[in-house]
């Protein structure tokens, strides 16, 4: 699947079959539901969750908790516009998938 594709599937109902914990996240977060996306980050403990995990509690504002989940995922601590980072970890997962 493409960026552009999963950016067209946010226009459906339910997220596209087969995708992983942090995808699934990210497909919510970018409907706007931060507590289906919240769900779905937390219902795997692997580094690409984790990621997710970062950028919603980033989203909520939190950003000490943030912190906590960037070190989870072994990944810096973001401080780019949140769009900009749900669209680089969208990319990233996608690539990886």
């Amino acid at each position: 699947m493409t960026l552009d594709d999963f950016r067209q599937s946010l226009t459906r109902n339910v997220p596209p079959d087969a995708m992983t914990p942090a995808l699934t996240g990210l497909w919510y977060q970018g409907r706007g539901d931060w507590h289906a996306a919240h769900e779905a980050a937390q219902s795997d403990d692997g580094p690409e969750a984790a990621w997710v995990h970062a950028h919603l509690h980033r989203v909520e504002g939190d950003e000490a908790n943030a912190g906590y989940w960037y070190r989870r995922a072994g990944r810096p601590h973001c401080r780019d516009p949140l769009d900009a980072e749900w669209e680089a970890i969208a990319a990233t997962l996608l690539a990886g998938a």
